[in-house]
């Protein structure tokens, strides 16, 4: 690897002790082979005993050795190349030293590229799950193109059937997604909508629980996604460059996801780049629809352009460029919904962020970066009838046209500060990030009806006003950490967050706490645990509620006849009353232990309480009647709701999850992990105009509650050369669900039922051979290879005859991928 597995001694000027009264003492830096510092890196030094010490943010770890000498030093990190042990000497005194991992690429002959399952870093902290790039590449899940989706294969994370991804039992817009280093949520609804090629990701990391004062805005975590840049050598590959073919119904192309990647040098030992692009068509015929038009059809593109410039070998730029489309036309075809009553869905993102990392001397970081992410979304139904609910499924046409826009601009600082001793080693760092959040929406909508058995009308909803409205936030937040290795065998982190925003113009402190822990004489164990306070971002689409259109209410009896009506219902925010932010307070404690034959077993508990949750209530109450004189000016002769604003939400999330992981070799691992878990509020069903169901009590467990799941992927070797099998299985409770009656109102306790028990088991065979002086790899498949049919979509209309009938699911499919990976 050349000057990868060299060392040097470099002038960091770093004068700090370890505080463990050792004579000789090692500082060093672990960065990558364009000089980009490795966090997360772990250090062995035999002196004859095994020391071991983790790198920072910065790519810096302490050791201190007992005396002079010469020994022999290690290095390595999940995803990069191991740097093999080599002799050092060290002196009297302090010792500077600079090591280079490789990042490993894609996987194709046999390549020292280690799990690193066979240690615990005993100064680990925080609660972390990690996927790396080789893992999102190797392991089966479904639509293989897709980053949301792998993500279902790391613990703690749920995956409902429209494809949003749950952390820690929050929604979707309760985990705070960062790209590079940035908050690439999209800023309307919080969720990770954007798209990118899997071949570009490097790493993700999963932040649960208790984690650093630098990340808040995220109650159930925080995911990380990492993306990797080029180096001095050009590299070129292809992926799915074939459309795949299907049998359903007759054959048609199902799905093509064609990817091309290209990195290289720009300027060699100076820039480097990284484009990666990805593509998809989706055809999916619904095999449930006997009569009419059965197909939906889908095109996405997105296109991620990183660069990195040494611009000195202390001062590294780098900046990104992300642009995402998507148009969907027909969305939300089922067996309920026919082609008339479907939404023409197209969206475009672009994200853009460049930052600057400043190294000075005793092992100082400052960076400072910008970021802009601005999105586009529209909704355009197939006509503007009203939308019809009969007990069979839904007619019309969807009530709804809309056009929405937003966008952040954010501004990053963190600076790490010189390590120092003081009873222990410490090293600080600090920070700021400042956002602006802004959305723009133009909603026209028609009406709702609701019919029983026999075309009985029985409830109908118009909407009125305007839902042309705009609105914008500010956004500050600052914070201070420290990590204090108290002793060799403890680390207390501590840290004090504060955030503040325009909306609620109140200053909000989030402290944390944590611990890792290694008893005397077990050094393969680590005990660790904390508490952190965390807050959720504030929703700009929960806080333009009532500037929004509002609906009328109609019902009628039996006979046809108005019963009464329009009945008008509003939402609102009363303003002299203060509103606090929506808090969590998180426990955790962990257990990690490296046990022979390279396993590695983990214990997790997390218990979550949410206190002051949004949520919106009905404020009209036989002693608290609405005011009369506001009926004539919305055209109503009586009120249904008067929605307001509250701090009345309450959340509940208690999970216990063990795994067990076991690498064999360099290349392959094996991973099974369960969880039990509870996820339970009193604010279930999200009351807005756009969902006009009547609900009485919304106490119950979230939609996406899994009590019970086992996931277990893993990658093996064959008895055959450059062959090699992979698989996933997932099994887990059903989806809870509720059940309503033919007006919309929801019968009996919310999400009382529940899907069946979900079981899917893909596996996969790969081959890896070289053609033309070109290296490629082939792999073939079944998917739900037990046929199981895991439906995805219920009738819970208590009056339909066909109440309680599944739908929707996929059957065994057989998958196929060509990679093509470059010359040899």
């Amino acid at each position: 690897m050349g000057r990868g597995f060299g060392t040097r001694v470099v002038c960091l000027g770093v004068f700090a002790s370890m505080a463990f009264g050792a004579e000789v003492r090692l500082t060093g830096r672990v960065t990558d082979e364009t000089g980009a510092p490795v966090a997360g890196a772990k250090v062995f030094l035999t002196v004859p005993e095994r020391l071991e010490a983790a790198t920072d943010a910065t790519g810096v770890f302490h050791l201190a050795a007992p005396a002079p000498g010469a020994f022999p030093i290690a290095a390595e990190r999940e995803g990069f190349f191991r740097l093999k042990e080599r002799l050092i000497e060290l002196q009297d005194g302090n010792n500077e030293i600079a090591l280079e991992l490789n990042r490993a690429r894609a996987v194709f002959e046999s390549v020292d590229v280690p799990a690193v399952l066979n240690t615990v870093d005993a100064t680990q902290v925080a609660s972390q799950e990690t996927l790396t790039g080789k893992q999102i590449l190797f392991v089966p899940f479904p639509s293989t193109n897709s980053l949301r989706n792998a993500l279902r294969i790391v613990p703690g994370v749920v995956q409902d059937s429209r494809g949003g991804i749950h952390i820690n039992g929050g929604s979707e817009d309760q985990t705070l997604y960062t790209l590079d280093g940035f908050n690439v949520s999209d800023p309307l609804t919080g969720r990770f909508e954007s798209r990118l090629s899997v071949e570009s990701v490097q790493e993700v990391e999963l932040y649960s629980g208790r984690f650093s004062a630098e990340y808040g805005k995220g109650s159930a975590g925080t995911l990380a996604v990492k993306t990797t840049s080029g180096d001095d050598k050009l590299r070129y590959s292809g992926t799915n460059f074939v459309p795949g073919i299907e049998n359903r119904k007759g054959l048609m192309i199902g799905n093509w996801t064609p990817r091309v990647n290209l990195s290289g040098p720009i300027v060699k030992g100076r820039a480097w780049f990284s484009n990666s692009l990805d593509a998809r068509y989706d055809q999916t015929r619904l095999e449930d629809i006997q009569e009419g038009p059965d197909t939906m059809k889908s095109w996405r593109y997105s296109n991620l352009l990183r660069n990195q410039i040494n611009l000195t070998p202390s001062n590294i730029l780098y900046t990104g460029f992300l642009v995402n489309y998507w148009n969907a036309p027909r969305t939300g075809l089922s067996v309920l919904d026919p082609i008339e009553t479907t939404v023409d869905r197209r969206s475009r993102q672009w994200f853009v962020h460049v930052k600057d990392q400043m190294y000075f001397t005793r092992g100082a970081l400052f960076e400072i970066g910008y970021a802009a992410n601005r999105t586009f979304g529209r909704e355009i139904p197939q006509g503007h009838n009203l939308y019809v609910f009969r007990p069979e499924g839904k007619g019309g046409t969807y009530f709804m046209d809309a056009t929405r826009k937003a966008s952040r601009d954010q501004l990053l600082g963190n600076f790490f500060l010189p390590s120092f001793s003081w009873r222990g080693g410490h090293r600080l760092k600090m920070g700021v990030d400042l956002n602006r959040v802004s959305y723009w929406q133009d909603a026209r909508r028609t009406g709702i009806d609701y019919y029983g058995n026999g075309r009985t009308a029985l409830r109908r909803v118009l909407f009125a006003g305007s839902g042309r409205l705009s609105e914008s936030n500010w956004e500050s937040g600052a914070y201070i950490q420290d990590a204090w290795r108290a002793k060799s065998n403890l680390t207390i982190e501590a840290g004090l967050r504060h955030d503040w925003d325009r909306i609620l113009g109140n200053h909000r402190a989030s402290p944390r706490i944590g611990f890792a822990w290694s008893p005397w004489g077990l050094e393969h164990t680590r005990i660790s645990g904390g508490y952190a306070i965390v807050f959720d971002a504030t929703s700009l689409r929960l806080f333009t509620r009532p500037l929004d259109q509002y609906s009328l209410t109609t019902y009628f009896q039996r006979d046809g006849s108005i019963g009464r009506g329009p009945a008008v219902s509003l939402y609102s925010i009363d303003r002299s009353t203060d509103l606090r932010s929506s808090r969590y307070g998180n426990w955790s404690l962990g257990l990690a232990q490296a046990l022979p034959w390279n396993l590695y077993v983990r214990v997790d508990w997390l218990r979550k309480r949410g206190y002051d949750g949004f949520t919106y209530a009905n404020s009209i109450t036989a002693d608290r009647p609405a005011p009369p004189d506001l009926l004539e000016a919305f055209g109503a002769t009586t009120f249904d709701a008067i929605y307001r604003l509250g701090n009345d939400r309450r959340d509940r999330f208690d999970s216990l999850h063990v795994q067990l992981r076991k690498t064999f070799g360099t290349q392959y691992e094996v991973m099974g992990g369960y969880t039990r878990s509870r996820a339970f509020s009193n604010a279930v069903v999200d009351v807005n105009v756009d969902d006009p169901i009547i609900i009485t009590e919304n106490v119950g467990p979230m939609p996406w509650d899994t009590p019970n799941r086992l996931v277990s992927w893993g990658v093996l070797p064959t008895f055959w050369k450059n062959w090699s099998t992979s698989y996933l299985m997932d099994w887990r409770t059903g989806f809870p669900f509720s059940i309503q009656d033919d007006e919309g109102r929801l019968q009996g306790k919310v999400n009382s039922l529940r899907f069946p028990t979900y079981f899917e088991l893909n596996i996969h065979a790969e081959r890896r051979f070289v053609f033309r002086g070109y290296r490629w790899a082939f792999r073939m498949g079944l998917n739900n290879i037990t046929n199981r049919r895991n439906p995805t979509l219920v009738n819970n209309n208590t009056a339909a005859a066909q109440f309680l009938t599944f739908y929707g699911g996929q059957g065994r499919t057989t998958n196929f991928r060509i990679r093509w990976l470059g010359r040899k």
